[in-house]
């Protein structure tokens, strides 16, 4: 498999590492020509010195053959950018790094739908371990070919959850909406801002994606 990374943080490169231990075929972009020299004396892998967000950088990277594209710089709006720039080259999954929660749903209304917030997954590890809670890693009970979409509530979407008419094998089971979740059955009616959790058939994602996307959106 063939993964990019835009940036060269402690979270980028030590998944470069453990992805070049494992076979995978990595490449780092990075605009300091400093930290490229630095690392290429350490990893095996292929650097390219440049902006991440620059779309003739990221075509550089061959984004037809990769399976990947990691934003983990430093800077949310730089990783926001090289996302959606990646997204419109054609990379397969492009994955965003952001520590500012603010930006969740601007993201999702992007259509960024994977995201990393380091600090949140960290507090929520952290507090379940104070709270005596065993910690475990979502991918540890979401197997085979089971995925998590999620998307927010537009005014088209407003109404009863059962008129959204989602694919077979696909079922939305909770909504955020403000600081609180609840539970969705048959009788939940959809508000304009609510974030909404779909368990699908992997089968589905690229329909769902269609259905939420917000460059189709009028």
């Amino acid at each position: 498999m063939r993964i990019v990374f835009v940036g060269t943080n402690a979270i980028a490169i030590a998944t470069a590492r453990r992805l070049l231990k494992h076979g995978h075929d990595v490449v780092i972009i990075e605009r300091d020509a400093e930290r490229v020299r630095e690392l290429s004396d350490s990893l095996s892998c292929g650097f390219i010195q440049g902006d991440g967000t620059k779309p003739a950088i990221l075509r550089e990277a061959d984004p037809k053959e990769s399976e990947l594209l990691f934003c983990l710089t430093d800077n949310d709006q730089t990783n926001i950018l090289a996302s959606l720039v990646g997204r419109t080259l054609g990379y397969r999954r492009v994955v965003t790094k952001i520590e500012d929660p603010e930006y969740e749903h601007l993201c999702m209304e992007l259509g960024l739908e994977e995201m990393i917030i380091p600090t949140r997954a960290i507090s929520r590890y952290l507090l379940d371990m104070i709270s005596g809670q065993d910690t475990f890693e979502i991918s540890a009970v979401i197997k085979n070919d089971v995925r998590v979409f999620s998307f927010v509530a537009h005014d088209e979407d407003v109404g009863p959850i059962k008129e959204l008419k989602l694919p077979t094998d696909a079922r939305a089971v909770l909504l955020y909406r403000g600081d609180k979740f609840e539970f969705i059955d048959d009788d939940t009616k959809l508000a304009p801002g609510d974030e909404v959790v779909i368990l699908t058939h992997s089968r589905h994602l690229a329909k769902l994606r269609e259905m939420w996307n917000i460059s189709s959106r009028k």
